[in-house]
């Protein structure tokens, strides 16, 4: 045997099966400043491996130099490797076709990966919403939706279909118009507080915790939670972290939640991604007033919201 042509062969081989992993994460998150900090903008695991690989990442970066105190606190989840299900509150939406446990069901809790916050309110945009095909609130034509089909996909679109989901879709959520698009702002982001297009703000402050969420151009999620953000600069930090198209999601200093979950001797253990006084960690363990997300190891199937 040829000893050299067979390892002129196989180092291509290996090393790519050394990179592959790797293929998979996204980019670095370029930060703003030219010295930054040890980590900063650079994704780390967060809960277990699924199918040898990392399905939940996270990162934290500064956005701008004009003030360094600022951090944004980003998730990525593979959608190869995951499945959202959406979960309605106590009271939001107001009339869900099933209410549900308003938590993590106690029977998913073992695939349990992360949970984040929801959009706005139905009442501010008539963001509509729906779960295994029965509709909570009308959906809206025109409104940014985050659908979840039952073959795992997952999408940010206008909405155009009517008031209802189509046979395919698994659970869907509006908020709002979108703030990203096609990898461009929208043009009718503004800063004007008192115009309430984007939020009503406590106080009538600008700059407030925001949230938004965004698909990037493989299909993953990307989740962003920041303080001190408008609408603008919001969407800026989405499109800087990789999403082509993006929504916002709820703000001011109460409702933003992103935590991810380890599971350890069969113990689950929940970890706040971002500095949040006003909500513990065991945040959607328990029965809660406002929707959310649910991010679970994907399992064969197709999928569906579970709500035992």
């Amino acid at each position: 045997m040829n000893h050299a042509r067979a390892y002129k062969w196989a180092t291509p081989l290996l090393l790519l099966l050394a990179v592959a992993p790797a293929l998979s994460w996204p980019h670095r998150i370029k930060p703003a400043f030219p010295r930054p900090l040890p980590g900063e903008g650079v994704w780390h695991r967060a809960g277990p491996l699924v199918d040898g690989g990392p399905a939940v990442l996270v990162t934290t970066f500064r956005p701008t130099v004009a003030n360094p105190s600022v951090v944004a606190y980003v998730a990525w989840f593979d959608h190869t490797r995951t499945a959202l299900a959406y979960y309605p509150g106590a009271s939001e939406p107001p009339n869900a076709a099933v209410r549900g446990p308003m938590m993590i069901p106690q029977d998913q809790r073992w695939r349990l990966l992360a949970t984040f916050n929801a959009g706005f309110i139905y009442r501010q945009g008539h963001n509509g919403s729906s779960d295994n095909g029965r509709v909570n609130e009308p959906l809206s034509d025109g409104n940014a939706t985050l659908v979840g089909y039952k073959n795992g996909t997952v999408a940010i679109v206008k909405w155009s279909g009517g008031p209802s989901p189509g046979p395919n879709v698994a659970w869907s959520r509006q908020s709002l118009a979108p703030i990203v698009w096609n990898g461009r702002l929208n043009p009718a982001l503004n800063t004007n507080p008192n115009s309430y297009q984007w939020g009503y703000t406590l106080g009538s402050a600008g700059n407030v915790w925001r949230t938004g969420v965004g698909i990037d151009k493989r299909g993953n999620v990307i989740f962003v939670a920041a303080p001190d953000q408008t609408v603008i600069t919001l969407a800026k930090l989405l499109q800087h972290s990789g999403a082509v198209r993006a929504m916002e999601f709820d703000i001011n200093p109460e409702w933003h939640t992103l935590i991810t979950y380890t599971h350890d001797h069969h113990q689950l253990t929940p970890r706040m991604v971002e500095p949040q006084p006003m909500q513990p960690a065991t945040r959607y363990l328990v029965p809660d007033d406002r929707d959310f997300f649910a991010v679970y190891r994907r399992v064969p199937g197709p999928v569906s919201v579970p709500f035992k």
